[in-house]
């Protein structure tokens, strides 16, 4: 919710270097043998879904802030003279400083360009049927009706950027996420409450046995609630002993999920008197995760 040459100073000089130290120390625990648990498992998804689309697409991966760059991504596409673009953030739940972020740098770059090509972006696809079963399918394996209790952990964001996305001041107040309407529909919070309620529905976990809460919080100004650590105390509180925790925001695992929630979070809730923070491993290269993807390019209307 700043203006994007303020953001990358933010990103490249403030934040990143800060987090390093940290997330460096981190990363090699969760390291796999090819690198990076994110960038390896979304190489892989990239290849998969190239071989099931065929010779007639080009799948390019990039990411905002890592390398490959979009900036890179949409280079390869321009040499190889494609005649459309279709953009495909991989964010289930819409926020501007993700979905809204990657479109802006998408536009920033091709602007540029002498001969623009046709250019789609794909929206957010929280409540999309096949990614609702995507992890449903995954989290049933665990047998969720053995854990005391079940966490939807999403990445949090800044209460200023949602209020911002509902400009009406009915937003962050009791119930106002208990279902998707006119008014919250792009909003980020209201999203995950409703991804939380149809995994849990696919699953039939009750509403008394989830919470949906918001990990990952920078500084001192208030982000979305409830915190993750918060619920994790509270239901430790309870003398519940064994949590099974989704995180839905990511489709691929990575320092958040495997390092916070499965070693971090894990920990915490060992020392407050817990058992076990089980994790459910997020889409990564799954096939119905590549299945979700194909079916989406294929009805979106854009090819």
């Amino acid at each position: 919710d700043i203006p994007a040459f303020q953001r990358n100073v933010l990103v490249r000089f403030i934040i990143a270097p800060l987090r390093a130290p940290r997330s460096a120390k981190s990363y090699k625990k969760i390291w796999m043998e090819e690198g990076s648990p994110l960038l390896v498992y979304s190489e892989r998804a990239a290849k998969k879904l190239q071989t099931v689309l065929g010779e007639n697409f080009i799948v390019q991966l990039a990411m905002r802030y890592q390398n490959p760059s979009i900036e890179r991504g949409l280079n390869m596409l321009r040499e190889n003279n494609v005649e459309k673009i279709i953009v495909v953030p991989l964010f289930p739940q819409y926020a501007s400083a993700s979905n809204g972020s990657a479109q802006s740098e998408v536009m920033r770059i091709v602007r540029k360009w002498f001969a623009i090509p046709d250019i789609h972006f794909m929206g957010s696809f929280h409540n999309n049927g096949l990614f609702i079963k995507a992890f449903s399918e995954i989290g049933k394996k665990y047998q969720p009706e053995n854990y005391d209790h079940i966490l939807f952990s999403f990445h949090g964001l800044p209460e200023r950027q949602i209020k911002k996305t509902v400009p009406q001041n009915n937003c962050l107040t009791e119930n106002c996420c208990d279902c998707i309407h006119e008014k919250n529909q792009l909003c980020y919070r209201a999203q995950c409450f409703d991804t939380a309620r149809l995994i849990a529905a696919q699953l039939d976990i009750v509403k008394e046995k989830y919470t949906v809460c918001f990990q990952s919080r920078l500084g001192k100004t208030p982000w979305i609630k409830p915190y993750t650590t918060d619920v994790i105390k509270k239901i430790a509180q309870e003398g519940k002993k064994k949590i099974l925790v989704f995180s839905p925001a990511f489709v691929a695992d990575c320092l958040e999920t495997i390092y916070e929630i499965g070693v971090e979070y894990d920990l915490e809730f060992k020392k407050l008197g817990g058992e076990k923070i089980q994790l459910v491993e997020s889409l990564n290269d799954s096939d119905v995760w590549i299945e979700c993807l194909r079916q989406r390019l294929m009805s979106d209307g854009s090819i």
